[in-house]
């Protein structure tokens, strides 16, 4: 998201949603029916990113790499729950990334098992990001993301997308909410990484020029058109939070289930005597 005052702000959102968008078929925005989205509030997060390595900043626009590199927030705003704030963040600039470290491993559970949070302030002026999971911090495994944005015309840096034709990528809802994701669907996709212990979420910022010189693509090699040229400081991605959904617990607790079972078989032998 680009930091811009109130009214700036206000003017971008009316003037975007005015010229509509098709709809398409992935999850809606959130709050609507069928949405995907997941309130940083949710007791379903279990634990949060609670380190980080690998922080490469990319440039403000990729086309003029003499202009400097995004330099908003700071990588220790993405540890912890995230607080739902515009400017909590760290902005990744133009295919930046960071990678995300957790006390515990992520699992392979029922449903969606970790959620990425970014601060777009409206339904549709959302930046996106590629999401890659690891064991070993080497090899890393891709999301199969899809974008059905239309690439005939460059969305703007102030332009808008419509959720329902993005899907697996990070930052397709606003702030508060997380994208979630499922690693049921990279399971096996890799000898070297286990889905039942993700150790490193890395988030990589789409660079949205349909420029086949500059542009990123989506799994099945689809253009993504996302907001370009951000040439702002807080350009790219801006990363407010990685949580897990299901994850390893710790190994007392383990020990004390092991022990409250041994305790409950325990009386019931003495309470049958």
């Amino acid at each position: 998201m680009r930091v811009v005052s109130l009214s700036a702000r206000g003017t971008v959102i009316l003037c975007a949603l005015a010229a509509g968008a098709s709809a398409g078929p992935f999850a809606p925005a959130a709050g609507q029916p069928g949405s995907t989205a997941i309130p940083n509030t949710s007791p379903l997060f279990v634990e949060w990113a609670n380190g980080f390595q690998n922080l490469i900043r990319g440039p403000m626009d990729i086309a003029n790499p003499g202009g400097g590199l995004a330099s908003f927030g700071d990588p220790n705003f993405a540890l912890g729950p995230a607080d739902g704030t515009t400017t909590h963040v760290v902005s990744l600039g133009d295919g930046g990334q960071i990678t995300m470290t957790f006390a515990h491993p992520i699992t392979n559970g029922p449903g969606p098992d970790l959620a990425v949070f970014e601060n777009g302030f409206a339904d549709n002026f959302l930046e996106l990001g590629f999401v890659d999971v690891s064991t070993n911090g080497s090899d890393f495994v891709r999301f199969p993301s899809e974008s059905l944005t239309q690439t005939t015309t460059q969305v703007g840096g102030f332009g808008t997308l419509d959720p329902t034709n993005i899907d697996d990528l990070a930052g397709k809802y606003r702030v508060g909410f997380g994208t979630p994701f499922d690693l049921g669907q990279i399971a096996g996709l890799s000898p070297n990484v286990d889905a039942n212990d993700i150790n490193f979420v890395r988030i990589v910022d789409v660079v949205g020029s349909i420029n086949p010189a500059f542009g990123l693509r989506d799994s099945l090699g689809n253009l993504i058109n996302d907001p370009y040229p951000t040439a702002f400081s807080s350009g790219g991605f801006d990363l407010n939070g990685v949580g897990a959904i299901n994850a390893v617990p710790e190994p007392a607790s383990f020990v004390l289930l092991a022990t409250g079972a041994a305790l409950a078989y325990w009386v019931r032998r003495r309470r049958g005597r």
